[in-house]
Parts: C-alpha cells; sequence; structure tokens
C-alpha cells in the first residue's frame, strides 16, 4: 500500500478536496497525509459556508514540523489540489521540489474551474500554478474545462483534446484528462503520454455529486492505473447518484471491488 501526501482543500462536511481523497485512498487502504489549504464547513455550492484559506506561513510551518518528524520522507506521492492564491502556488511549488528529492511521484490536479462556470478562483493563482507547478508535475489530471484554459486551445472533441494535452508533456510524463468529450452520452477519461493516447470510455450521468475528480486523482497518486481508478469511481458514481455527498463509506463494499475499465488505443 501507498502512502500519500495530500496538499489541498479540506472541508469539516461532505466529500471534495482532501476530505474526497483522503477516505477513498484510506477504504483501498493506503495510509494518507494531509495539509489544508482552506478549511470550509462544507462545500461552496451549498446555501451557507464558513471557513478561510490556511495562511502559507502556517502551512509551511506544519509541512516543516511533518518533515522534522519524519514522515515527509515515508511519503510515496505528494498530490496538489486546490491551491487559493499565488503565495499557495508558490508554497507548493517548493513543497514539490523538497518532495521530489525525497524520491516522491507528483501529481497535480490543477483545480481551476469547469464548464459552465469557468475560473472558480483569482486568475492571478490560475496563471501561477500553470506557469510555476505544471511543468513540475509527473502527472497531471485536468478536467477538460481546465485543459482548454492551460493550453488556450480547442478541445471539443477527442483529437482536439488529445492535442491540447500533447503541448501539456514536457516535461510532464502522463497527462489524464477527466471529463474527455467521447462522444455522444459518454464521457470518460483520456490518457496522453509521449508514446500515445488511450481513452477509458464511461457513460454520462446525472445527479453525479461533487468530487469525483479530486478521487480520481487521490487514486492515481495512490498508483492505480487510470482503468483501475475509473473502475472504483464509476461504480462509486453509480452508488452515489442523487445522494448530496459521494457515499465514499457507506458504499466502500462495492466500489472497492470494482473491476478495472479497458482502454481503447485511439
Amino acid at each position: 500500500m501507498a502512502r500519500i501526501l495530500i496538499l489541498s482543500s479540506w472541508v469539516a462536511h461532505g466529500h471534495v478536496g482532501a476530505s474526497a481523497g483522503a477516505p477513498a485512498l484510506q477504504a483501498l487502504g493506503h495510509t494518507v497525509t494531509q495539509l489544508p489549504t482552506v478549511m470550509l464547513s462544507n462545500h461552496p455550492g451549498w446555501p451557507h459556508v464558513a471557513g478561510m484559506p490556511v495562511p502559507p506561513e502556517q502551512l509551511g510551518a506544519m509541512i516543516d514540523a511533518v518533515a522534522a518528524n519524519g514522515w515527509l520522507a515515508e511519503q510515496d506521492a505528494l498530490l496538489v489540489g486546490y491551491l487559493p492564491t499565488p503565495e499557495h502556488v508558490a508554497l507548493a511549488a517548493g513543497l514539490v521540489e523538497r518532495m521530489r528529492r525525497l524520491g516522491a511521484r507528483i501529481v497535480i490536479d490543477p483545480v481551476l474551474g469547469d464548464a459552465p462556470k469557468g475560473l472558480y478562483l483569482a486568475e492571478a493563482a490560475a496563471e501561477a500554478l500553470r506557469d510555476s507547478l505544471l511543468p513540475l508535475a509527473d502527472v497531471l489530471t485536468p478536467n477538460l474545462f481546465e485543459l482548454g484554459w492551460l493550453t488556450r486551445a480547442p478541445v471539443d472533441d477527442m483529437q482536439a483534446a488529445r492535442a491540447a494535452a500533447e503541448t501539456l508533456l514536457d516535461p510532464a510524463q502522463e497527462v489524464l484528462v477527466t471529463s474527455a468529450p467521447v462522444g455522444p452520452g459518454t464521457t470518460g477519461v483520456l490518457r496522453v503520454t509521449a508514446e500515445g493516447a488511450q481513452v477509458c470510455p464511461v457513460p454520462l450521468r446525472k445527479g453525479v455529486p461533487q468530487g469525483v475528480g479530486d478521487v480520481f486523482s487521490a487514486l492515481i497518486a495512490g498508483g492505480l492505473a487510470p482503468g483501475e481508478a475509473l473502475g472504483h469511481l464509476s461504480d462509486l458514481i453509480d452508488a452515489s447518484l442523487h445522494a448530496p455527498h459521494l457515499r465514499i463509506a457507506e458504499a466502500a463494499a462495492t466500489w472497492t471491488r470494482a473491476t478495472p475499465l479497458t482502454a481503447t488505443e485511439i
């Protein structure tokens, strides 16, 4: 089993950010350390929300304490998710460099926004992430909107999305595009590497709770292949349709035993 450090958002109630990725990884037997970039009562889509970003200097002190206790060097992977300000991006870049020297695999989920709402964070933070953090990744997991924003390229169909993802491959080793435009009534994950591209299709569903992208990125950080991760996630989605939150604990007996999905070359 892997040991994963997650630097991302955290909510007291529900499953988004680290509060989605961590319990999903733990249900599969992995060990997770969490560093919250923001601490909120719940996802901001609910009528009432409270909380605030964790100051970068406080996060830096937490990282130093984790390192001093010997836990930073134990991590197999670092997952970087939501970063609310350019200062948080700078802190994340420093942590990435530090953990790369320790041999950790770096997975970056560029949490910028989604269609049709657009950007979730200030453009200055998004630009800082694009310019200083993306080049440090081993694996990138943008959704389709984020891929288009990062590359300023069309992503309307599979070939366009593949071409856009290929522009992010240097020096990143792997790009996994979630919400890929597979076809009518179908989405999935597009995997692009220097060796080629594959797609794992899944049907589009209605009533999917927040947090599925966070779970997918976490499972990738845990060392799962895209088809394995998407198999688990697809079963978790089916068990959670129209629920207020992903049923990570309630449905663990089924989704943790899911069959991997098959990728096809494109």
